[in-house]
């Protein structure tokens, strides 16, 4: 018999995660095919838990069960455990999380699911203390409960788990079919109304109050609402809708959500009034929130929000950046306290005594204090998350100076606050290089590079596009793998442990070919450099072999050559990281423009959104992402095409800080002959649209705007495209 259950195989993994537990009494395996057997053939339940390494109440039930020998010889003897990393196997998550959520009618992590040996869930739950408490049961009496449900009631725990597992592939990969609707009628996308809906269902669900979305703790971030906001206000002219999505802004920037010492954002809030943070930095709240904070630039010309968005970038670039260009994932909410114990949030902390003995100046830690409310009393177990409490101008009243040199001060305060706070016991970092995720970061440095004017944050976003196209892309065979973990050298100094190699897993699922599609067509638009645009082809013609399903008229989330689940699941909504099935269809949608006649990605994206338009008109909310795909495809991208040997600064500076949301700006040689070479490069036979007969006229960069198939002349000024962009729009709105 196969007895990969006598030892705990976590030391075989990369996962900083699972490595976290591979000194753990319990025998932990990987999600694998020797545990998976191994279940079958001693005929146990399967114990899954599910988590990251950033997870609070992950490690709370590893000190209190998984460290524990009883636990252990219970989970041992009766059960297969397996551990998965959520980040690393997002498709096993989706599943069992779905049933929890359809169960319990909640979810969080850490996941626990109980399984057949096919994989089928009976029992799930989050966190479970060891000893039963406050309502919840104990972990030991459910191993007990579960053992003897095994043995006694098995065929009422196989009809259950049959059941359990239909729920789950009809929420997650059921379609209500394509091409026509239930009365018979040809079906159509859905139009720009349900923009229009998603930014009204935002209006009502927001707090007018403290800012946001929902009028009680937690507050999560939820930049694709902030995006709808600002595209339907655009559109419309609706202020209202500008007006929430700038105050979301206002609260994230000012409150503990935002590191006002080092910059970065943390996961969440546990509060209404965005006071004390989950303080996790996660990589895809550093990519997405900053865009939106990009977005409220372009439309106010506060520089409030382009200050948030370098500071992020410059946290992203000092702590979540190889050395070699790719972005980590995580840090983590815990580090260790004065007495060497792990705490949450103690690296961000402050009390005023701490503050006046880093800055001496008695008028210089008063003013910060009084600026970010650090108290005696503090807001987080008798210390201070730092929030903004006081304006410039009532500081400047209240000391009798200048607003300048408030400013000057608490510039000068927060450096050496910063400074002092890098000698402090470091959150671990979860070292592992995600494709998605980098995809996600290297869209937003592209686009910050086009907004602010910093050429850094481009060099930044094609570093990281190189390292994961170095390490995770495999040219010959066209397929993408989502991980990638440095083994070359030391590990994160809170982790201690050696490395065995193995540094490259897992096949890509359709949220990496798509973020990154989209950061690969960003950094194009940034540098107007071809090579960025045939990888982001290449992306989305592995996006059509893999995971578009024409039968049923949409895309999966795994590829269909990848591992078979109990389910094959779509992403649809919005959750902590966008929808992959819309920033897929948002970027073939955009790469249609580039896509020569052998491949209609418009097509394909035209009939996901016909196949989940039902979905969306009811729930605009939860499908945002999709939401503004919809509206995109409705009036089309904004052409924006420049013939030249590079971009004009001027031209990309105008063309940055206009709000253009659909904008696609492509460059293009200025000569017949040099488009003829890129179009070989490509494999194109013919020019398409966005590049036939649009040359450089009189020896000078030339640019072209369009729209639904309506252009402007060629002009030489920047200024009298805007314009022509600006009627366009007018006329437009006007239709909405």
């Amino acid at each position: 018999m196969n007895t990969p259950t006598q030892r705990n195989r976590l030391d075989e993994e990369e996962s900083p995660y699972l490595r976290q537990h591979m000194d753990n009494p319990v025998n932990w395996q990987p999600w694998d095919d020797a545990a998976l057997e191994a279940a079958r053939e001693r005929d146990v339940p399967i114990f899954l838990s599910i988590g990251y390494s950033a997870c609070h109440w992950c490690h709370v039930m590893e000190e209190e069960s998984f460290a524990d020998e009883e636990v252990a010889e219970a989970l041992n003897e009766e059960f297969v455990p397996i551990k998965v990393d959520r980040e690393e196997r997002p498709d096993v998550d989706s599943i069992y999380m779905t049933v929890c959520q359809l169960v319990t009618g909640q979810g969080g992590w850490p996941l626990s699911a109980w399984l057949t040996p096919e994989g089928k869930p009976f029992y799930v739950g989050t966190y479970f203390p060891r000893e039963s408490k406050r309502g919840m049961p104990g972990f030991l009496d459910l191993l007990d409960n579960i053992r003897d449900s095994w043995e006694n009631d098995r065929e009422e725990i196989e009809n259950r788990a049959q059941q359990w597992t239909d729920a789950a592939k009809g929420q997650l990969e059921e379609t209500p079919g394509s091409g026509a609707d239930v009365d018979g009628q040809e079906r159509e996308p859905p139009t720009s109304e349900v923009l229009e809906s998603a930014a009204d269902a935002a209006v009502r669900g927001a707090d007018r109050e403290f800012g946001g979305f929902g009028t009680n703790g937690p507050k999560f971030p939820q930049p694709a609402r902030i995006h709808a906001l600002f595209r339907a206000a655009d559109r419309t002219g609706t202020d209202e809708y500008r007006q929430v999505a700038l105050e979301a802004l206002d609260a994230m920037a000012s409150g503990g959500l935002y590191d006002h010492v080092g910059g970065g954002f943390h996961r969440y809030c546990v509060d209404r009034d965005w006071t004390v943070p989950h303080f996790e930095k996660m990589l895809y709240d550093n990519a997405e929130i900053p865009r939106a904070f990009l977005a409220g630039y372009q439309l106010t010309g506060d520089d409030r929000y382009a200050e948030v968005v370098r500071e992020t970038l410059a946290f992203v670039d000092r702590e979540l950046t190889h050395d070699a260009g790719g972005f980590f994932s995580t840090l983590d909410a815990q580090s260790e306290d004065e007495y060497g114990e792990r705490e949450e949030g103690v690296f961000y902390v402050w009390t005023p005594d701490e503050v006046r003995e880093v800055l001496e100046d008695e008028t210089d830690s008063d003013l910060f204090c009084e600026r970010f409310g650090i108290t005696e009393r503090g807001n987080f177990e008798g210390t201070t998350v730092l929030t903004i409490d006081a304006s410039i101008d009532d500081l400047a009243d209240e000391f009798g100076l200048a607003t300048d040199e408030i400013e000057d001060r608490l510039e000068s305060a927060r450096r050496k606050l910063f400074e002092a706070r890098e000698q402090r016991p470091r959150p671990p970092r979860d070292e592992k290089v995600l494709a998605g995720w980098n995809g996600l970061m290297i869209t937003t440095a592209a686009e910050a590079a086009i907004v602010l004017g910093d050429d850094a944050y481009v060099d930044s976003a094609v570093a990281a596009l190189e390292f994961v196209r170095d390490r995770l892309w495999d040219a010959d065979s066209g397929r993408l793998s989502r991980r990638y973990k440095d083994v070359s050298e030391p590990r994160s100094e809170d982790l201690e442990t050696s490395s065995h190699g193995g540094d490259v897993r897992i096949d890509g699922y359709l949220e990496d070919y798509a973020f990154l599609a989209r950061g690969a067509l960003a950094c194009y638009e940034a540098t107007g450099e071809i090579d960025h645009l045939a990888f982001a082809l290449e992306l989305a013609r592995t996006i059509e072999d893999e995971f578009w399903d024409a039968e049923r008229g949409t895309l999966y989330f795994t590829p269909e050559s990848g591992e078979s689940l109990v389910t094959r699941p779509q992403e649809l909504g919005d959750q902590s990281t966008p929808s992959s099935t819309g920033v897929a269809v948002e970027v073939l949608l955009a790469l249609d423009h580039f896509a020569g006649d052998d491949f209609d990605f418009e097509g394909i994206a035209e009939t996901v959104l016909e196949t989940h338009g039902n979905t969306l008109e009811a729930n605009p909310m939860e499908h945002v992402t999709l939401c503004l795909d919809a509206d995109r495809l409705a009036t089309g991208a904004l052409e924006v095409t420049v013939a030249a040997d590079a971009v004009p600064d001027e031209w990309r500076g105008r063309l940055g800080e206009a709000y253009l949301p659909d904008r696609l700006l492509s460059r293009r040689p200025p000569t017949a002959d040099g488009l003829t070479e890129w179009l070989e490069g490509l494999g194109l036979d013919a020019a398409p649209p966005i590049w036939a007969d649009r040359e450089a006229r009189d020896d000078e960069p030339t640019l072209y705007v369009c729209r639904s198939f309506t252009c402007s002349p060629p002009v030489h000024d920047v200024d009298e495209a805007l314009e022509w962009v600006g009627d366009v729009s007018a006329e437009s709105g006007s239709e909405m």
